[in-house]
């Protein structure tokens, strides 16, 4: 029997396999309409879809401001998650004062009193002292307080967050573009580490922050010209076999069998539509093996980001 939700590592959690990754509500990868906002998250959650990730840096607050005026009497149907931490591209602090005081800003804007799980923005951008010491106790202190459920970790390194969770405990981690069709490292350093200490595992990116939409890509993705190249060459593969690049990457990234939930950043009631529609999409198995052939060509090719101390060399 097909399953659709999935508990959230040792969380009393149920979260659907499709998360909504609403950074798109910022306008992040294009413009829409607060309206368009609003419908698109409804639409989410009617059709079962209940994780909802947000963040202060996306849109610089307007997402946070979106989702709170959609999940306006609906607050109770879904897992809510946010961030802390990042509030900029060059705008971070990890201290807990500023983590205490804008997670407060972050309520206001969500319109709630509580969200399910609050989560360090990015690690790679901070000390690795600082979030263990500082950052995740001030947040330890919110969920004494009862403003937050459970506590989390993102960022775009796989070892630099296994490091971590080893270090300072923590409910759920979130990885970005090291699990879909062109990477797979998150595997070799961050899975077994989750996996055995019960964390929840989420997946963010599957569409490698949009290369493997088929649609436009933004101008700010950081990914090599050789990425974008091997990506653009999967899109017209699966196009060339009457197939969507992104029913094919999304379903490749859910059949994962670790991760709870894999976020999808939805502007529409059709994108929403597609993304489950991806749950029931065979691939054709020679089109798989062609488009892995060129994945292999890139795979695991990442960019920098962060702390030049927090990077795998060091």
């Amino acid at each position: 029997m097909f399953v659709f939700y999935r508990r959230l590592g040792n969380t009393n959690i149920e979260v659907s396999i499709v998360g909504f990754g609403a950074a798109t509500l910022g306008d992040v990868f294009g413009t829409m309409t607060a309206a368009q906002a609003r419908v698109t998250t409804l639409h989410a959650i009617e059709r079962g879809i209940n994780f909802f990730d947000v963040s202060p840096y996306y849109g610089a607050t307007l997402a946070e401001e979106r989702l709170g005026d959609a999940l306006a009497g609906r607050r109770n149907e879904v897992v809510l998650a946010t961030k802390c931490g990042r509030y900029g591209i060059s705008n971070f602090d990890f201290s807990a004062q500023g983590v205490t005081r804008e997670f407060e800003a972050s309520l206001r804007r969500l319109k709630t009193e509580t969200v399910d799980l609050l989560q360090v923005h990015d690690v790679e951008f901070g000390s690795v002292e600082q979030i263990v010491e500082e950052t995740l106790p001030a947040m330890r202190r919110l969920q004494e307080q009862g403003k937050v459920r459970f506590i989390g970790i993102t960022g775009y390194w796989p070892h630099l967050l296994a490091r971590i969770l080893e270090m300072g405990p923590v409910d759920t981690v979130l990885n970005y573009c090291h699990s879909n069709l062109l990477a797979d490292d998150m595997d070799s350093s961050l899975t077994p580490v989750a996996k055995r200490l019960g964390v929840g595992l989420i997946n963010a990116s599957p569409l490698h922050m949009g290369l493997l939409s088929g649609g436009p890509i933004a101008e700010w993705h950081p990914a090599p010209r050789i990425v974008k190249d091997a990506a653009h060459r999967i899109v017209e593969q699966c196009r060339a076999n009457r197939v969507r690049p992104a029913t094919l990457a999304l379903k490749y990234c859910l059949t994962h069998p670790v991760v709870a939930t894999t976020l999808v950043g939805f502007r529409s009631v059709e994108e929403v539509e597609d993304a489950l529609y991806a749950l029931e999409h065979d691939t054709p198995p020679e089109l798989l093996r062609e488009v892995c052939l060129i994945a292999d060509t890139v795979r695991n090719t990442s960019w920098s980001s962060g702390l030049i101390e927090n990077h795998p060399a060091n």
